[in-house]
């Protein structure tokens, strides 16, 4: 007998959802797109409401032709410290805050340099990051007090997808790791975070590891989709801890570059430890560990930016293919990919897209590369860091949209003068979903398990040592650029 199981990736674009069998085989996979706000510069939210409309239409679909009834576990990776807050009767009080909001500065200098970084490192591994969740919710008091007295129960946004699926309020460790709210060593609820930001216990969801099973689903939600009450449902984990998963980062020392709308690098420990400069996040990971991440806000998007809305196309082959390989490391453009402001390592609010360095002779391909290898450096900054702390990285998992591009993971591979290792299944979050509810249905023993059964690599991109060294001159006079413009980019905000 054949038995499924359900990825879920909650994106901040669409939700993909796909069914895996228990050999790892994706028997089928579903898109649905939902809008994005942005109602003020810098500010990024999205109605819960259209992940539920997603989740309903999407699991119905994606389970045409297939015996639903063989369907065992559901888990969901999701876009990381949006703030969706509930009232008493778990109605939806005001649209999430994502990850990628900028309208908490002021909360965010506020307490790391009012409350001190020293203290908040104590207290939760980390500092204030404008996308962080605590910082939304001081916001959201100063801003908007009659909703925020209002709420009874503060989630994630895939939280809320196990919400709509089971009636548990529950998170897991690696996505409450990026609240701000989390003792990220002794995974508990802060006390002192919750004392600043005016909130109880009682309006956290319940924790768990993200391989745990927080309850079945729901029989009106099991009539709706089609699906058998016995279904299980995992806690899940944050989008990079589910990508991670996999592609099989799990463990010591491995390390996943994540080339999404966001960028990240993620490097994962069986230790607990802690930036002391607090550059890379300290997070738990979804196998029980404990992981650090460093995140650039624009990776894929900034691609997606600068050709569809200032190039005006949407054919990213031709463009890349007019690339010419032999200028890379040559390319006398720089660009600074800080579209939406900065978090790793600069955590610049202020921080905004930059080109510099054109001349006469700059062409339309030169921009593309420019672009390209933006992305690239600022995955470097926050590597650069990681080999600070005496981690090393000769090599990388990679996955996400943008590396779908040949061209892309040669640039980043040189950049970073690492191997990168393109996994056989390139699902991310969605396919580490399904897996955290392989273990959490007793599929496999453990996490670790299942990523060395089914997590294996396709194929490798290594640097080109002449080409690394070009790239290696590059990246320093990269590094100058930001420093130079800092002062100006607070002046014109």
């Amino acid at each position: 007998m054949f038995v499924y199981y359900i990825g879920i990736d909650l994106g901040t674009s669409s939700m993909k959802l796909l069914l895996m069998d228990a050999r790892g085989t994706i028997m089928r996979s579903v898109t649905k797109e939902y809008p994005l706000e942005f109602p003020k510069p810098g500010w990024s939210q999205q109605n819960p409401e259209d992940w539920k409309r997603a989740l309903l239409e999407g699991i119905p679909e994606l389970l045409e032709g297939f015996d639903a009834g063989a369907v065992a576990g559901i888990g969901c990776g999701g876009q990381m410290h949006g703030l969706v807050v509930l009232d008493e009767a778990d109605n939806v009080i005001r649209p999430a805050i994502l990850w990628n909001d900028g309208r908490t500065s002021r909360q965010v200098e506020r307490l790391n340099n009012g409350v001190g970084k020293e203290k908040l490192s104590a207290w939760t591994a980390n500092i204030a990051f404008a996308g962080f969740t605590a910082p939304k919710l001081l916001w959201m008091r100063e801003n908007e007090p009659e909703l925020f007295a209002r709420i009874a129960k503060i989630m994630l946004p895939k939280d809320y997808i196990n919400y709509i699926l089971t009636g548990v309020h529950s998170s897991d460790y690696s996505d409450a790791s990026g609240t701000l709210l989390l003792d990220v060593e002794h995974k508990c609820w802060s006390k002192e975070m919750l004392a600043l930001c005016a909130l109880s216990e009682a309006q956290m969801p319940t924790l768990f590891e993200s391989y745990a099973c927080i309850g079945t689903i729901s029989p009106d939600m099991a009539g709706k989709l089609g699906l058998p009450e016995t279904v299980k449902v995992c806690a899940g984990a944050g989008d990079n801890a589910a990508a991670a998963v996999g592609t099989g980062t799990v463990g010591e020392g491995g390390c996943n570059i994540s080339l999404g709308t966001s960028g990240t690098v993620f490097v994962s420990s069986e230790k607990f430890g802690v930036d002391p400069n607090n550059a890379l996040h300290a997070f738990a990971h979804a196998d029980g560990g404990w992981h650090l991440m460093g995140c650039i806000l624009c990776a894929a998007s900034c691609n997606k930016w600068f050709l569809e809305e200032i190039l005006k196309t949407d054919d990213y082959n031709g463009e890349q293919a007019a690339v010419d390989e032999a200028r890379l490391g040559e390319n006398h453009v720089f660009f600074l990919p800080y579209l939406m402001g900065e978090r790793s390592p600069i955590n610049d609010t202020n921080a905004r897209g930059t080109f510099i360095g054109m001349t006469m002779d700059t062409t339309r391909s030169d921009l593309v590369q420019a672009v390209l290898e933006g992305v690239a450096f600022a995955i470097r900054d926050s590597v650069e860091v990681a080999r600070s702390l005496g981690i090393t990285v000769t090599s990388s998992r990679i996955c996400g949209g943008g590396a779908r591009s040949a061209l892309w993971k040669k640039i980043i591979a040189n950049v970073l003068n690492c191997e990168l290792e393109i996994p056989f299944s390139e699902q991310g979050p969605g396919m580490g979903g399904a897996m955290l509810a392989m273990v959490a249905c007793g599929e496999y023993a453990s996490v670790k398990d299942c990523c060395d059964k089914l997590c294996s690599v396709a194929s490798t991109v290594k640097p080109d040592p002449a080409l690394a060294a070009r790239y290696e001159a590059k990246y320093h006079q990269f590094r100058k650029i930001y420093p130079a413009c800092k002062d100006l980019f607070a002046a014109l905000n």
